[in-house]
């Protein structure tokens, strides 16, 4: 069963170590503990629906409820204490494109505001309903789930856009196949919210982001059905594709999307290597990126990182080992641990691996064999949970992520780190930041930032923290050569930074788009672009 306050199935549980927990309260103080509310508290608190009857819409409070925040901290933070806010009033559940049709002209008849809702994974506000005059309605694409063809010639497959990550890969190696597409958010999040929100998946290195994976499909819009046909490339103006990636459902809502797929690898393995100190390192996985050497997957974590990971690990005893065979072989204090994956044939990770250990060995790196790289692998998608273990010991955690070109990564990265680890001095308070670099281009990398701090003595004084922080990294951000968002998305927490990125005459053009699709603006209005 999903948990209505929080991240995935209540059956997994993430546990913070009774020594993590102490490595914490070192670094920023004993845990503050918030109550949180509960399900029959938080269902009293939702209104009466302004929504008419509809065949296609349910009006049930637990429904409106489960739908109306996604997983960013402000939202954990209102599911926790109960204080949701507005509630959308009702939610749709398409089964077809033709619905999808249906409720749009319902939508307009009624004066009614859409928000399309795929995963509920947002950690950028996306799908929360806005207080308003007009009634809300929350399309959910949850039953638009199916693998509808796959085109074994050209490897293209067709779904439903409401596929789960765990979906789309079952049905695809049902046949011999896989996406490839891998973000954290994985158990949940769906194919159409990967186009919606340009995702980028932990294996991009060899199957590409989205933007190499989607080829096509429809979306549904107030202006009518966009089709957009697949071309394995095409000169014939502006590449319509682009139009619906990034565009979060401002435009439309898909129906039906196209990937490219690839055949399933022979075999695939992960390797964990520790280089001496974080130049090192940097060096090194940028000469990886360059170099094209064939691997699936980068992941560098900074020091505070390592050291983090290492402290939260569990096994203390065989993380004490690791560290007296470390320090042997000349990576001590400043150590920074490297994460990549070879997948393939036999022979071509055999050759990816001995170009990979030949270059990271002359920037001293100490290889550990896969064992810590299975580790990873197994749980890649836990991470998300772990903001359970750490609200149960009275800690916040939020991530924010950006993308620059190499010669800035390092310059970024120590800004946006600064300005989370000075955010609440005024206030006494501690943040404890670390960081690292997991999807590398020829030109740059991705800087996915973690932070951790306390929550104070009430949930208005979390937020206020919190927000504290969120705008001065967006701000360090967007002011230093930075994307907003490299896989997040925009949403509304980052749209007051975006006119940084696009500029003046760049939103006019979002906007003018936005305006052509939905004229009335009735879809997601305040997400992308500020109404």
């Amino acid at each position: 069963m999903r948990r209505w306050n929080g991240w995935g199935d209540e059956a997994t549980v993430v546990e913070l170590p009774a020594h993590g927990e102490a490595f914490l309260a070192e670094l920023v103080g004993p845990g503050q503990l918030l109550a949180d509310a509960s399900l029959e508290q938080v269902l009293a608190t939702v209104p009466t629906s302004r929504l008419q009857a509809h065949p296609l819409i349910c009006l049930n409070a637990e429904d409106r409820l489960r739908h109306a925040r996604g997983q960013s901290l402000p939202d954990w933070l209102a599911m926790r204490s109960g204080d949701f806010g507005v509630f959308p009033d009702g939610v749709a559940y398409p089964e077809s494109a033709a619905q999808i049709r249906e409720l749009l002209a319902w939508a307009s008849q009624q004066d009614l505001i859409v928000i399309p809702y795929g995963g509920g994974t947002s950690v950028a506000g996306h799908i929360n309903p806005q207080a308003g005059s007009k009634p809300v309605l929350t399309l959910s694409l949850e039953r638009m789930g199916k693998l509808i063809e796959i085109d074994h010639d050209s490897l293209i497959a067709t779904f439903g856009p409401g596929a789960t990550g765990p979906q789309v890969e079952s049905q695809l190696r049902a046949q011999g196949y896989t996406l490839g597409h891998f973000p954290q958010s994985w158990e949940l999040s769906t194919l159409g919210g990967w186009v919606a929100s340009r995702s980028s998946g932990q294996q991009s290195l060899r199957y590409g982001r989205i933007e190499q994976l989607f080829a096509g499909g429809k979306v549904e819009t107030f202006a009518g059905t966009l089709e957009i046909p697949t071309f394995p490339a095409s000169a014939a103006g502006p590449d319509l594709r682009e139009i619906l990636m990034g565009s979060e459902g401002r435009f439309g809502i898909i129906s039906e999307v196209k990937v490219r797929i690839t055949r399933l690898a022979e075999q695939e393995h992960f390797y964990a290597v520790f280089l001496p100190n974080w130049q090192q390192a940097l060096n090194a996985i940028r000469s990886l990126a360059q170099a094209r050497v064939p691997l699936s997957m980068l992941r560098l974590s900074n020091a505070i990182e390592t050291q983090t990971q290492l402290a939260l690990a569990g096994h203390p005893q065989q993380i004490a080992w690791l560290e007296k065979y470390l320090a042997l072989r000349g990576a001590r204090e400043g150590k920074c641990m490297l994460t990549f994956g070879v997948t393939g044939s036999r022979t071509q990770n055999a050759a990816s691996l001995k170009q990979a250990k030949k270059l990271l060995k002359s920037f001293g790196g100490v290889f550990t064999g896969t064992l810590l790289g299975k580790k990873w692998a197994e749980n890649r998608f836990r991470f998300p949970y772990l903001r359970h273990g750490l609200w149960a010991a009275g800690y916040a955690v939020d991530t924010l992520e950006t993308a620059t070109d190499w010669s800035n990564v390092d310059s970024l990265l120590n800004k946006v780190e600064t300005s989370l680890r000075t955010g609440l001095s005024e206030e006494g308070e501690q943040v404890h930041v670390f960081t690292h670099l997991s999807h590398v281009y020829n030109q740059g990398s991705s800087i996915y930032t973690t932070y951790v701090f306390r929550p104070g003595n009430s949930y208005a004084e979390a937020m206020a923290r919190w927000h504290k922080l969120k705008h001065a990294a967006s701000l360090t951000i967007a002011e230093n050569r930075g994307t907003i968002s490299h896989q997040h998305g925009v949403g509304r927490d980052h749209a007051p930074y975006l006119p940084v990125e696009k500029g003046e005459l760049g939103m006019a053009t979002l906007k003018a788009l936005a305006g052509h699709f939905d004229p009335e603006q009735r879809l997601a209005p305040g997400v992308l672009l500020q109404d």
